[in-house]
């Protein structure tokens, strides 16, 4: 008896022969559909879900620890996502890059993504500086968009970690994009990224939001600023 009878259950493909089975695809979506049922997909999509949790836990942790030596939390929030089929393999396209697991493994290093969202802008650096000195922690790259933010007026502070998951058969090393901003920076962030995406607004309309988006960053980061002043006077750092 077949195991899925009497399911919509669809049962996961093999992946012995993925790229095979991706050339049958006609369209875009089929093939997001065939990579979302191949095993392997599925096994290395949990592998990137270990990651973040491992991730994840490490910043709480930390949280855990600050909040004890400066009687704060310094970080407001946590938050994880896996990149969706689709954006992988539009994210190879754009690359010039056939289609294939290899491919994603190698070349698509924001699979995994780990967002922390911190009160004051200075504890960003202290906390990536504090994960990054963790002896299991690889740091592949960086991009600091908070000193050097891009002319959109995007703020935040971008690293490509490599982190060991333990799994029945061995320790894997896995890579995690870290993003860390502000409560103001993410706010921006995702009013921006509504506008990018907003289909039905003629030219100029785009180009005054775009105007406003990029005054309303530049007085956030005044207004961070400010904020970090006033804490700096309610939590006075001491000499050691």
């Amino acid at each position: 008896m077949s195991p899925n009878k009497g399911t919509n259950k669809k049962a996961p493909l093999s992946g012995a022969n993925i790229n095979e089975v991706l050339k049958q695809a006609d369209t875009l979506l089929q093939a997001e559909d065939i990579f979302s049922s191949l095993s392997e997909w599925q096994e290395m999509m949990t592998k990137y879900n270990c990651a973040i949790r491992e991730i994840r836990t490490k910043f709480e942790v930390l949280n855990d620890e600050l909040s004890i030596i400066s009687n704060r939390n310094p970080i407001h929030g946590i938050y994880s996502r896996i990149k969706n089929p689709r954006s992988i393999m539009e994210k190879l396209h754009r690359k010039g890059l056939e289609l294939t697991m290899d491919n994603v493994r190698s070349e698509i290093n924001d699979i995994a993504g780990v967002r922390v969202i911190c009160d004051f802008a200075d504890d960003i650096y202290e906390i990536a500086d504090m994960l990054l000195k963790q002896d299991d922690i690889k740091l592949l790259s960086y991009k600091d968009y908070i000193r050097a933010p891009k002319a959109n007026g995007y703020r935040s502070y971008h690293m490509i970690i490599e982190t060991p998951v333990f799994f029945s058969e061995g320790k894997e090393m896995m890579k995690v994009e870290v993003q860390l901003r502000t409560i103001a920076m993410d706010f921006w962030a995702s009013l921006e990224h509504e506008l990018r995406y907003k289909k039905d607004l003629d030219k100029k309309t785009l180009a005054q939001i775009s105007e406003d988006l990029l005054n309303c960053a530049n007085t956030i980061a005044d207004v961070d600023n400010q904020m970090m002043s006033i804490k700096d006077k309610l939590y006075p750092k001491f000499p050691d």
